[in-house]
């Protein structure tokens, strides 16, 4: 026998409510990490759209610059 769970929108926004105000009383360093998370995710997908945007860089440059050539990525 399957059972079936059927919330409607007030259901379900009282219980993310509910979620958020446990996660904000009894489990701060949870709700940190998940908003801490949240935010790198945002930054990251904000760094590869602006990278799509500018100029790519060779591959040697790359190398050059993290084995340590002072010169290399100046104009």
């Amino acid at each position: 026998m399957n059972a079936v769970i059927s919330l409607d929108d007030e259901k379900t926004k009282a219980l993310l409510t509910e979620i958020m105000v446990d996660l904000i009383k009894n489990k701060r360093e949870v709700l940190h990490e998940i908003m801490l998370e949240a935010l790198e995710e945002v930054a990251l997908a904000n760094a590869i759209t602006e990278g799509r945007n500018d100029d790519f860089v060779s591959e040697d440059e790359i190398f050059s610059i993290l084995n340590g050539d002072a010169s290399a990525g100046k104009i």
